[in-house]
């Protein structure tokens, strides 16, 4: 079956290839194969291949860390899901390939939604859900703050906290952005800038912050343990500046705050997480649905068109979707 590898680290183009590997067998008891229909590139596929993500798997290994497929085969015992049943890839299943086996017992059938809206339900909105609902207690009208609020995770934070009945207070770097992101539902969208936790208080009513995400690193850091409360938390999900994070000791002594890096990778190993994964999908699926919970999309590329769109992946406009074969 046809499958993109990486073989080295380095510029796509000299380590990326599309190539035929043997197929799967059939499925084992409580495992099922899938048929993949769209996978995202994500920047975690774009780490993978520079040799920098956390998680690097031995070379040469097939690349993709989610996506959405049908049920090809179901082994002995399997009754969660049926043949011809549209399902999600688990996370960080190489899922850049035509069939995929796996044995998640949280799968489950997937309503007929867009392809590409669907096979980036894995990982991103995974990820705001669970920084959502494990780092800090909150009620009806609480707020949460995030820079990088147009990110993949950022935008998921959105929909998800409205539901929840949260309020958001969203930064971005662009003034365009910020009409976008209230259509998407944002309470607040400041400008990136000077004095950003005084506005954050003014826009807030100094409402107790006890949350804030970050996804940037470098000065923003500690831009956001100037904005939340007392014995609040700054949430590192990621390091989109590249620069080495900065943080106030003074700050974090006396105000008895905390900087607490998450990576989905690490929170998927502990089985006891696994167990609800099919109650948080869903609670997601109705915002996807509804298309409260939505991303962009630069284009959609057959396998045989992946350093097309790794290229465009690159250029972070949009997510590229990759299908094994090609699209009109």
């Amino acid at each position: 079956m046809k499958a993109i590898q990486q073989v080295g680290y380095g510029p796509p183009a000299e380590v990326v290839r599309l190539v035929d590997v043997p197929d799967l067998d059939a499925p084992g008891p409580g495992e099922v194969v899938i048929t993949v229909e769209a996978s995202p590139i994500q920047p975690t596929d774009l780490l993978m291949i520079e040799g920098t993500y956390g998680h690097l798997p031995s070379l040469p290994h097939v690349l993709g860390v989610e996506g959405v497929g049908r049920v090809a085969a179901v082994g002995r015992g399997v009754t969660h899901v049926s043949e011809g049943d549209r399902v999600l890839i688990p996370p960080f299943t190489p899922a850049w390939a035509e069939r995929v086996k796996t044995g998640a017992p949280w799968l489950r059938r997937l309503p007929d939604l867009d392809l590409g809206q669907l096979s980036m339900l894995g990982m991103n909105p995974l990820t705001a859900h669970v920084i959502l609902t494990e780092f800090a207690p909150f009620g009806p009208g609480d707020w949460v703050l995030q820079n990088g609020a147009t990110s993949s995770v950022g935008r998921a934070v959105i929909p998800i906290a409205k539901s929840r009945g949260i309020k958001t207070v969203n930064v971005v770097r662009r003034a365009e952005l910020v009409d976008e992101l209230i259509t998407l539902g944002a309470d607040v969208v400041l400008l990136d800038g000077p004095d950003l936790p005084g506005r954050v208080a003014e826009a807030t009513g100094n409402a107790e912050i006890m949350l804030a995400l970050d996804c940037v690193g470098d000065s923003a850091t500690q831009d956001l343990l100037n904005s939340i409360a007392l014995y609040g938390t700054v949430v590192v999900y990621s390091g989109m500046s590249g620069k080495p994070f900065t943080a106030s000791g003074p700050r974090l002594l006396f105000h008895g705050q905390s900087i607490c890096g998450f990576w989905i990778f690490n929170w998927l190993r502990n089985s006891a997480n696994l167990c609800n994964l099919a109650e948080v999908f869903d609670e997601l699926l109705p915002l996807l649905e509804s298309g409260a919970l939505s991303t962009p999309i630069a284009g959609i590329f057959g396998f045989d068109q992946h350093l097309e769109a790794l290229d465009t992946a690159a250029k972070l406009g949009g997510k590229a979707i990759l299908t094994p074969r090609r699209r009109p």
